[in-house]
């Protein structure tokens, strides 16, 4: 409100009797006035005449005694209801105030003191409003610390714009903060000075809470959605390629993404008491010269890595200036905060990743358990990067082995005495290798012959193969792998294919397989070599 409000008109009804006898009063006046001094002139010429003046003269004056007071019978009857509106007005108004939860305030604009307030003060700031009428200033100690002078500028900008409206703390007797909503407005005088400022103040402390609530969990889910992506582009970044050293990279750029390191390392046991670094990223901080050989620990020289080796468990220390032997892990002594998460794969323990910052107190909890979800996939790609390792070490021996069949293959073609010589030296080496070798029709996947080491893998004898396909001994387990397989074969060779083959047993073997086609006793043929590898079947299988 800009001003007070002016008062209203008085209806007719009661206007127009006061104002009519407001007239006769004047009007009696003046007609007593006249008979007074026609008294005195009527004395010094008629003496009878001013005895009649001087009669009117009186009734005049008794009459004009008689308006006076009815008049002054009115005004003290316009007084009593004026003083019977105030009093009821007030009443009504501190019964609204007392009933209202909100707090109703009135201060001086001036000195900022407190002239009235309700009793919502005493439920919301813990404070009776006795002592706020004892000490009108005391509102400002209610203000929370932080708040308060912000607070007493918008008041005292509010004398002189008459605008206020402000969020902000109070603290309770007992410590307790809680938030409120004030509002103000100004009232003036006649000239348009403002003389006070009313306004209310409401507690908003659920609603604060609501809005603080509702920003965490959005900040929370922010987090989330970003977690989720970065932990969704490094394990596509793990699968992408076998190879170890992209295995590795993609591994310490993920991790860079969910926690903030200085120095990161892949740390994995190497037989014996030897510890190898087989990646290593380093950020925000001049690189250091690269090494011709990785990091090569040695536990047997640090307790404190056998305690790591040993627990096989995650770690998080704040100050490593606190942590006993912590100078005995060569190659991380500069590091003042380190965590690291253990890498198991098929339940196999492959070794822990070590993250470590130079600054004290940088990682927390919640770093680990990032940490934890990127090291299962990394765990997985390591294990599937060195499973290719070894299938590529088994597809470069059986790479040889099948070149010395095909000379022997080519030589049966030149001679029927160098036939004969190819064909023992076909035989020999067929029998005599390591490895499963079988010859099938191209077609129908037909027997035509397996050496003893395919006997000794899949459980068959040679007899129970022989004739037999490898559908109607059901080998493959999906026979789709099989017609993926010949389709592949028209292009040409195939080199190790993993693909998942049954034993007579029934158990599933999961295979590194390569075959070529070739002419054996007329027919187009299937010449195939494979090879155990357990440990990428365990993997699958878990």
């Amino acid at each position: 409100m800009d001003q007070v409000d002016p008062l209203r008109r008085e209806p007719f009804s009661k206007w127009a009797p006061r104002r009519a006898w407001q007239v006769a009063s004047i009007t009696l006046m003046a007609v007593s006035v006249v008979l007074f001094v026609a008294v005195l002139i009527s004395n010094l010429q008629n003496p009878k005449v001013s005895i009649l003046l001087l009669v009117a003269m009186t009734a005049a004056f008794s009459m004009f005694s008689l308006l006076l007071a009815r008049v002054f019978l009115h005004l003290h009857r316009d007084q009593r209801n004026a003083a019977s509106v105030v009093q009821t007005t007030e009443q009504e108004f501190h019964q609204m105030a007392s009933n209202i939860q909100e707090v109703f305030w009135m201060i001086d604009a001036e000195s900022k003191k407190a002239l009235y307030v309700n009793q919502a003060y005493e439920t919301i700031s813990g404070r009776s409003c006795q002592s706020l009428m004892e000490n009108p200033s005391s509102y400002e100690e209610v203000i929370h610390p932080d708040d308060r002078g912000h607070v007493l500028r918008k008041l005292d900008e509010a004398s002189q714009n008459g605008q206020f409206d402000e969020q902000f703390r109070i603290v309770r007797p007992n410590g307790e903060v809680r938030w409120v909503w004030a509002h103000g407005f100004p009232v003036r005088d006649a000239g348009g000075k403002i003389g006070r400022l009313v306004g209310t103040v409401l507690e908003i402390t659920a609603q604060k809470e609501a809005e603080e609530q509702g920003a965490t969990n959005l900040a929370l889910a922010q987090s989330s959605s970003a977690e989720a992506e970065a932990l969704r582009k490094a394990t596509l970044g793990l699968t992408q390629d076998l190879r170890m050293d992209v295995v590795l990279d993609a591994l310490l750029q993920s991790l860079a993404d969910l926690v903030p390191y200085t120095c990161a390392r892949v740390l994995i046991p190497e037989g014996g008491p030897h510890v190898l670094s087989l990646g290593e990223k380093l950020r925000h901080e001049t690189p250091k010269p690269r090494s011709e050989s990785p990091l090569t620990l040695n536990a047997d020289d640090s307790p404190f890595l056998q305690r790591i080796l040993a627990g096989q468990r995650s770690v998080l220390i704040a100050d490593t200036r606190q942590e006993e032997s912590w100078q005995t892990f060569e190659g991380h002594a500069h590091l003042r905060s380190w965590l690291s998460v253990p890498l198991v794969a098929s339940e196999r323990y492959l070794g822990f990743l070590s993250v470590g910052h130079t600054e004290p107190n940088r990682f927390t909890q919640d770093h680990v358990r990032r940490a934890e979800l990127l090291a299962i996939p990394a765990a997985a790609a390591i294990q599937n990067s060195r499973l290719y390792e070894r299938a590529e070490i088994y597809g470069e021996e059986l790479e040889r082995r099948i070149e010395d069949l095909r000379q022997a293959q080519a030589a049966l073609l030149k001679s029927e005495e160098g036939r004969r010589v190819s064909e023992e030296k076909f035989q020999k080496v067929f029998r005599s290798s390591p490895i499963p070798f079988s010859i099938t029709t191209l077609a129908e996947g037909r027997f035509l012959d397996v050496n003893a080491a395919f006997e000794h893998r899949y459980g068959y004898s040679r007899a129970e193969v022989l004739g037999r396909t490898v559908h109607e001994l059901r080998m493959w387990e999906d026979p789709s792998d099989r017609t993926l397989m010949v389709t592949q074969l028209q292009r040409g060779p195939i080199r190790n294919v993993i693909t998942r083959l049954r034993t007579k047993s029934g158990e599933i073997k999961t295979t590194a397989y390569s075959a070529d086609k070739f002419q054996f006793d007329g027919q187009l043929c299937v010449l195939a070599v494979s090879e155990d590898l357990p440990e990428y079947k365990q993997s699958l299988t878990n």
